[in-house]
């Protein structure tokens, strides 16, 4: 029976066992928190989440009052976050949910900064997260999918990274030992479009439509989903040797 490193050798694909059990993991895991974030609000109650604005990356909505209420307060003198709570329908604590509500509302919560102008809603519910951020789900599984299906094991990040793209399209860039340029150009193209529209946001007067957050989002989310699956794919172990690793253009590994 061959070994995992002569099995790539031979057909240069190899079982993709582990691959394709990254992707489907990954992809389970984002996708089941994007599905929530749609049943979740239109299962609750009418007009019982208000309207948000809190801070990302912090608990602005934990509870009523105390250390993680920030959102709960007239917060309308910052420039970039919060509002008058309670004239935007009341106080809101997502610990006062069921927990699979509470659980989806908290991790919107840390994670966005849940502005309700840029949030859709259902059933009267703002959405626990913005539209971009919904975009940027929808790349991340998009892409776990796919590299289910493409994505392989060579070694490194970078070679593993552009494994999902046909052989014959990069050889080129094996030729001339520009694997890791590419890298970085295909995740630029992913997000720089998001960055430019979130940062000319913040800097000037410009505001954003919900079209192109959702355009911009799932790009960036795209080749979020491409790193993390490359990166949890790369396995040097899995091979017998670097000389194992059969790349395009028949470029070999060198250890340095």
């Amino acid at each position: 029976m061959p070994q995992a490193g002569e099995s790539r050798l031979k057909n240069g694909r190899g079982d993709k066992i582990r691959e394709s059990k990254v992707g489907r993991n990954l992809a389970a895991i984002a996708g089941t928190y994007l599905i929530l974030l749609f049943l979740t609000p239109l299962t609750m109650p009418a007009d019982s989440i208000p309207d948000l604005s809190g801070r990302a990356n912090r608990f602005d909505y934990a509870t009523i009052d105390g250390t993680w209420s920030w959102g709960n307060n007239d917060n309308s003198d910052y420039e970039h976050a919060g509002h008058d709570q309670e004239a935007n329908g009341g106080p809101f604590a997502w610990t006062d949910l069921n927990p699979i509500a509470a659980t989806v509302y908290a991790i919107g919560d840390l994670n966005c900064h849940q502005k309700h102008y840029r949030s859709w809603e259902i059933n009267g519910n703002q959405l626990a997260v913005c539209v971009r951020d919904i975009g940027i789900l929808f790349g991340f599984v998009a892409c776990c999918l796919i590299w289910q299906q493409k994505g392989l094991n060579r070694w490194t990040l970078r070679d593993t990274f552009l494994s999902m793209l046909p052989d014959e399209s990069i050889e080129k860039f094996y030729y001339k030992d520009q694997r890791m340029m590419l890298m970085i150009v295909i995740m630029g193209i992913g997000l720089v479009p998001m960055g430019i529209d979130g940062f000319t946001q913040l800097l000037t007067s410009y505001e954003s439509t919900n079209t192109m957050r959702i355009i911009t989002g799932v790009p960036a989310g795209f080749v979020g989903g491409w790193l993390f699956s490359a990166m949890f794919s790369a396995r040097p172990h899995e091979f017998d040797s670097s000389e194992d690793v059969r790349l395009p253009a028949d470029a070999k590994l060198r250890m340095v």
